[in-house]
């Protein structure tokens, strides 16, 4: 692991438990075990760690579906890989409560929200394709769709855990009327 991811790592872990106002250079130094000012001499701005915050946790989302989703061509594997990823994430609390803290953040800075939108657009890059493959008739539309629904069943989990959550059924209800 580099000193980069090290540091972002960190960060993540800072904004998973303790929110967007704990995420400062000096708490992220603390988290990371290393010395005042390392985090900084990284990422210059609270902008910038906030930024590589996006790009790392896209990073180790990319990671997450690499090793769950695998290759999919029916609706219902695309279902049971999408089931897999957000139950994965939704066992990683921390890193999926910073991923929610980054949206709010957007929500209010406009440059936040241009940076998850260039995600997103690398997430359709993967996403259309195999949406496409499965018998969607619009597949970017179809996978905003998904994109929403992974959110919602997140932060439904995140804020009411369920031990009986089985996110791949609301997916292929999902994707027998995206594919019908």
């Amino acid at each position: 692991m580099t000193r980069r991811q090290q540091v972002l790592d960190a960060a993540i872990r800072v904004l998973g438990t303790a929110g967007p106002r704990a995420l400062t250079h000096r708490a992220v130094d603390a988290e990371a075990g290393l010395s005042e000012g390392s985090t900084s001499n990284l990422f210059r701005t609270r902008d910038a760690l906030v930024g590589g915050v996006v790009e790392r946790l896209l990073e180790r989302e990319r990671e997450l579906w690499g090793t769950l989703a695998g290759d999919v061509s029916t609706p219902d594997e695309l279902a049971d890989a999408l089931g897999r990823v957000v139950g994965e994430l939704a066992a990683e609390r921390v890193l999926t409560l910073a991923r929610h803290a980054v949206f709010v953040d957007a929500a209010v800075r406009p440059e936040l929200g241009k940076r998850i939108a260039e995600a997103h657009e690398r997430i359709a890059e993967w996403g259309v394709p195999i949406l496409r493959a499965v018998g969607s008739a619009d597949p970017r539309a179809d996978l905003a769709l998904l994109l929403a629904t992974v959110d919602g069943l997140l932060t439904n989990q995140l804020a009411n855990p369920r031990p009986d959550f089985a996110p791949a059924r609301a997916f292929r209800v999902l994707l027998k009327g995206i594919t019908a």
